[in-house]
C-alpha cells in the first residue's frame, strides 16, 4: 500500500523465482530488508578470512603483492575492513571470469561455485556491512579491527511497529492520497448521508463481483438492512473515546473516491469488525488485510484513551470455510469455547477443529459456564427499547395484548 501511494508501484504478487534469492544484478548497496528476513548461521570472521586468503593466494601466484585495486576478479578485502567501520557499502563480489577461448580450466584457481552459493555469500557480505557493535557509524576503538558480528540490537534491523507503517508520512509528491474517514451509521449524519449513494454503489459492485450475487439481491433495502440498520444506539460518555460508542462505517477514500468500507461496532470493551466491501479493481492492494491492520491500529489508538477498550473482535471463525478461516492468520488470537464461554488460544483449538466441525475447546472436563443462570426467567432481556425479565417477555409473546404493560424504557 505504501509503495502504491508513494510511487504508484503495484506489487507483482507471485514470483517465478524465490523472492528470498536476489538475482546477480542486485547491488550490494541495495535494500537490506531482504537480509533481515534470513536466518543465516555462519561465522562472519571465518568468511572474511576465507575471502582474504583466496584473494591473497591468487595475487601471490601471479607474482604480485596484494593491494587495493589490484584485481577485478575477487572482492577486495581491504575495502571490507575500511568500509565496515563507516557503514558504507563495499564493492560487490566479483567471481572469476570464464576461461578465454582455447584455454581450459586453471586447476590452480578455486573451483567454480554454484550461483546459489554465490548469492548466499553476497547476503553474508551485506550483513557484514552493518554496524555490528551498535556504535555510532565510523566509531572504532583504537587498535581494534572492525567487528564483523551483527549487532544484538540495531535499530535499523528492528521491524517497524504497525503504527509506524500505517501512519507513515508520504512525500509531498506522492502519486496517490489515501484518507480514512470514520462516519457514524445514521442518516441524520450529514457525511453519512452525502456519501450513501457512492457507498451503496460500491457495495453492489463488490457483492456481484466477489460473491456473484444477482442484482435483485443487492438493492438499497437489503444494503440498509444488512449494514446500515444497527441495534446499537450511539453514546458518547465522558470517559469513552472521542468518537463515542455505536456503529460506524470506516470509509477508505483514494484520490477522492471510495474504494473500501469497513463496517465496525465500537463497544466499551472492543472494536467489532462486522463486514468489509471494496472495489474489486483494487484487489491488488490486499484491502482485506490492510483494513484489518488499520482496524487493529485504530483499536490500539482507542485503548490509549479508554483503557478498558482493548480487544479486536473479528466475528465468527469457521475452520472449514476459506472465507472465514483467514481470521486465524492474525495472532495472538483466541476462540470462545461454545460450552464454558472461556477464551482459548487458537493454537490449542486447531487440532480439534481438524477432526470435528463442532468441539469443546476447554480441556477441563469438569469446567462449566461460570456465568450461567439457574433461573432463566430472571435473565434481563432488551425488547422494544425496554429491559424486562425473560419470564415477562415470554408471557408477552403468548399474549401480545399485554404489551401495553411493558415496563417503561430506562431513562
Amino acid at each position: 500500500m505504501l509503495k502504491f501511494l508513494a510511487k504508484g508501484e503495484i506489487s507483482k504478487g507471485n514470483y517465478e523465482d524465490d523472492p528470498m534469492e536476489p538475482t546477480m544484478e542486485d547491488t550490494v548497496a541495495g535494500d537490506f530488508g531482504l537480509i533481515n528476513k534470513l536466518d543465516i548461521q555462519c561465522d562472519l570472521k571465518t568468511l572474511s578470512g576465507d575471502l582474504t586468503e583466496s584473494f591473497d593466494s591468487e595475487e601471490k601466484k601471479k607474482g604480485k603483492s596484494p593491494k587495493k585495486g589490484a584485481s577485478n576478479e575477487f572482492i577486495q578485502s581491504q575495502d571490507i575492513e575500511e568500509k565496515l567501520g563507516s557503514g558504507e557499502p563495499s564493492h560487490p563480489v566479483k567471481m572469476p571470469m570464464a576461461p578465454k577461448p582455447g584455454k581450459g580450466a586453471d586447476l590452480s584457481k578455486p573451483p567454480c561455485r554454484k550461483a546459489k552459493e554465490i548469492r548466499k555469500e553476497r547476503k553474508r557480505l551485506k550483513l557484514m556491512q552493518q554496524n555490528p557493535a551498535g556504535e555510532p557509524e565510523g566509531f572504532q576503538a583504537q587498535g581494534e579491527p572492525p567487528s564483523l558480528f551483527p549487532p544484538k540490537a540495531n535499530k535499523s534491523n528492528q521491524p517497524k511497529s504497525l503504527e509506524d507503517l500505517i501512519f507513515e508520512s508520504l512525500p509531498e509528491n506522492a502519486s496517490h492520497k489515501l484518507e480514512v474517514r470514520l462516519v457514524p451509521v445514521s442518516f441524520e449524519d450529514p457525511e453519512f448521508k452525502s456519501s450513501f449513494s457512492r457507498s451503496f454503489s460500491l457495495y453492489v459492485k463488490y457483492q456481484m463481483a466477489i460473491h456473484q450475487d444477482p442484482p435483485d439481491e443487492c438493492g438499497k433495502t437489503e444494503f440498509t438492512r444488512f449494514l446500515c440498520s444497527s441495534p446499537l444506539e450511539a453514546e458518547n460518555p465522558p470517559n469513552g473515546p472521542d468518537c463515542g460508542y455505536g456503529s460506524f462505517h470506516q470509509q477508505y477514500w483514494l484520490d477522492g473516491r471510495i474504494i473500501a468500507v469497513g463496517v465496525i461496532d465500537i463497544l466499551p470493551y472492543c472494536v467489532s469488525s462486522v463486514y468489509l466491501y471494496y472495489d474489486p479493481d483494487y484487489s491488488f492492494l490486499s484491502l482485506g488485510v490492510y483494513s484489518a491492520l488499520r482496524e487493529i491500529a485504530f483499536t490500539r489508538q482507542l485503548h490509549q484513551k479508554t483503557s478498558q477498550l482493548s480487544y479486536y473482535y473479528m466475528g465468527f471463525y469457521i475452520h472449514s470455510c476459506p472465507k472465514m478461516k483467514y481470521k486465524g492468520q492474525y495472532r495472538p488470537s483466541d476462540l470462545l469455547c461454545p460450552e464454558t464461554y472461556v477464551w482459548v488460544p487458537i493454537e490449542q483449538c486447531l487440532p480439534s477443529l481438524e477432526n470435528s466441525k463442532y468441539c469443546r475447546f476447554n480441556r477441563d472436563p469438569e469446567a462449566v459456564d461460570e456465568g450461567r443462570s439457574k433461573d432463566p426467567d430472571r435473565l434481563q432481556v432488551f425488547y422494544k427499547k425496554a429491559i424486562m425479565p425473560y419470564g415477562v417477555y415470554k408471557k408477552q409473546q403468548k399474549d401480545p395484548g399485554e404489551d401495553r404493560n411493558c415496563p417503561a424504557p430506562p431513562p
